[in-house]
């Protein structure tokens, strides 16, 4: 295997499949992608997944105090791990929850040594609960989780779009994808590949980020083997 341990940043729209809340057909689906991931190269993975899909605070929350509308995305991004956990379960993968919020009924507290041992131990874990802080998004989180844990890469990914494009390829057919990128280049060209804050705590550390659409089939697994897939961000 190239990387011994990665982030993968999951937006919460992967949970909702085509509709909004949580479908367990497609939540299921990116837990077998997962899942066979692990099995084939070894890797130890972490998790942090968005809460887009059942909360979005710009909009639902629009009148509202945005640390109340933040506290709540953070309490869905917890629903998130929960049914993202009880999927990857049932493909035969043992896993934890830790959250930034403590909720001691369903999840661990995140305690970083504890993250660290059940990774060594094999364990999918995911990280709820954002940062814990309002004003930070969950790219943000898994910018700072990475970081904390020692991880090689973060891996964002995402649905039908492999990579990162000068404009949206969905809606412009002649977006030019990009194979490479400095972080720098990121941030002064405005692409909206995550929080610009994440982007800078990477930079920092020199922290490569991939780009990728994780339903390709078998990208997730070349991604960890060290192939070239998608676009990778780095200095």
């Amino acid at each position: 295997m190239a990387y011994r341990r990665v982030l993968l940043k999951l937006s919460g729209e992967f949970l909702a499949g085509n509709g909004f809340g949580i479908s367990p057909e497609a939540t299921r689906a990116l837990a077998r992608e997962v899942a066979s991931a692990k099995a084939e190269t070894g890797s130890e993975i972490a998790v942090v997944v968005g809460a887009g899909n059942l909360w979005r605070g710009a909009r639902q929350g629009a009148g509202m105090d945005r640390a109340t509308a933040d506290y709540i995305g953070m309490l869905a991004t917890i629903m998130n791990a929960l049914a993202l956990q009880d999927a990857l379960e049932a493909e035969g993968l043992e896993t934890r929850v830790q959250t930034a919020l403590t909720i001691t009924e369903v999840a661990e507290p995140y305690i970083r040594r504890r993250a660290l041992r059940h990774l060594e131990k094999g364990r999918v874990v995911i990280f709820g609960g954002g940062t814990g802080n309002p004003f930070f998004s969950t790219d943000t989180a898994a910018a700072l989780r990475a970081l904390e844990i020692g991880a090689d890469l973060v891996l964002m990914a995402k649905n039908k779009v492999d990579g990162v494009y000068d404009k949206d390829p969905r809606r412009h057919p002649d977006a030019r994808r990009f194979d490479r990128l400095s972080y720098m280049e990121v941030l002064s060209r405005g692409l909206e590949v995550m929080d610009p804050t994440a982007v800078t705590l990477c930079m920092e550390s020199d922290l490569p980020i991939v780009v990728f659409d994780i339903f390709q089939p078998g990208a997730l697994v070349r991604v960890l083997g060290g192939e070239r897939v998608g676009t990778l961000i780095r200095s």
